[in-house]
C-alpha cells in the first residue's frame, strides 16, 4: 500500500470515527432556531426546524384556557413575572397543542425572542444541568414537558420541586416551566391514598406528595367535550382546508367516527378530519 492510499484510508477511518463520536454538550444557547429538544444524555440541545403546530384560534372548546395561558406567556415574554403552568386533564382535547400554538403566536409578537425547549419526563433529573445553559442567555424560555406523571416509588419530583422553587439558585427569570398531565396532582390517586392509609404521618406523607402541582400557579383544567362542542371543532377544520361536505353528513359521520372510539374530543375530531381529507384526496396545508 502506497503512503498516498494510507493517508486516505486513515482519513477515512477519522472521517467514521467522527461521524460516530457523539455531539458535543451545549455551552450555550444556539441563535439558529426557535425551538429545541433537549438530550440529557449528551447535554446537548437539538434545534427543531419546524414545530408541529395549529394555529391558535383552531383550538375550539378551551376558549378559557388559551386566553389565560396566552396572557401569561405575553407577560413573560415581556420581561414581567409570569407563572409556571400545568395543563391537566382529559386526553385529547388540546393540552400539548395549546402550549405550542402559543408558543408561535408570542414568537410573531417578539421578534423570535421566546424559545420553547422541550425535555422528556425521564430526563428531568438533567434540569440543573439544562438551566444552567439557559440561565445566562438573553432569549427567555418556555420549558416543555408533555404528559408529567409520577407512579409508585419514583423519586423525581423531589428534584423538579426544588428546581421549580426550592433551590438555593430557585428558577431562572428567562425561564417558566408549562407541563401537561392527564392528573391534576401528577400523581395516580391510588398511590395517594395508599400513603394516607400507611404512612407513619398519612397527612404529610400526602402534602409531600401533592405539593409538587402547588409549584405551578396557574392549574389550567381539560375536560370531555359535548356534542356542540365536537361539532364546532370539526366545523371549524372543514372551513380552515376548504373540504366539500353536506353539514348533516359531517355530523353523521362524526358521531360514527366517535362512537368507535368511545370519545369525543379534539384528537378524535383531528382523525376524522385527517380521514375525510384522505378520501377527499386534499392536503391538510
Amino acid at each position: 500500500m502506497t503512503d498516498t492510499e494510507t493517508r486516505d484510508l486513515l482519513m477515512r477511518i477519522a472521517d467514521a470515527l467522527d461521524r460516530l463520536a457523539p455531539a458535543p454538550a451545549t455551552t450555550e444557547v444556539p441563535d439558529e432556531a426557535d425551538a429545541f429538544i433537549w438530550h440529557a444524555e449528551d447535554s446537548r440541545l437539538e434545534p427543531v426546524e419546524e414545530i408541529n403546530c395549529i394555529d391558535i384560534e383552531q383550538l375550539i372548546g378551551v376558549e378559557r384556557s388559551r386566553e389565560t395561558l396566552l396572557a401569561n406567556t405575553r407577560r413573560f415574554a415581556e420581561g414581567f413575572p409570569a407563572n409556571n403552568a400545568l395543563l391537566w386533564g382529559a386526553r385529547g382535547m388540546g393540552k400539548s397543542s395549546l402550549v405550542k400554538a402559543v408558543h408561535r403566536a408570542v414568537l410573531v409578537e417578539t421578534s423570535g425572542a421566546l424559545v420553547l425547549v422541550e425535555i422528556h419526563r425521564e430526563d428531568l433529573a438533567s434540569l440543573p444541568r439544562l438551566l444552567a445553559v439557559l440561565r445566562h442567555s438573553e432569549r427567555k424560555f418556555i420549558l416543555f414537558c408533555d404528559d408529567l406523571s409520577f407512579d409508585g416509588d419514583d423519586t423525581m419530583y423531589k428534584s423538579l420541586k426544588a428546581t421549580l422553587e426550592g433551590g438555593i439558585e430557585g428558577r431562572p427569570k428567562n425561564v417558566v416551566f408549562y407541563a401537561t398531565s392527564n392528573r391534576r396532582h401528577l400523581m395516580p390517586r391510588d398511590m395517594i391514598e395508599n400513603e394516607s392509609s400507611t404512612g407513619i404521618n398519612p397527612g404529610e406523607a400526602v402534602e409531600e406528595k401533592v405539593s409538587l402541582s402547588d409549584r405551578f400557579g396557574l392549574w389550567l383544567g381539560f375536560h370531555d367535550c359535548d356534542q356542540k362542542t365536537f361539532f364546532e371543532i370539526l366545523e371549524g377544520y372543514v372551513a380552515r382546508y376548504g373540504l366539500e361536505i353536506d353539514r348533516d353528513i359531517l355530523q353523521a359521520e362524526a358521531i360514527e367516527w366517535s362512537m368507535t372510539r368511545g370519545a369525543r374530543s379534539g384528537r378524535v375530531a383531528w382523525q376524522y378530519i385527517q380521514d375525510l381529507a384522505g378520501r377527499q384526496k386534499k392536503l391538510l396545508d
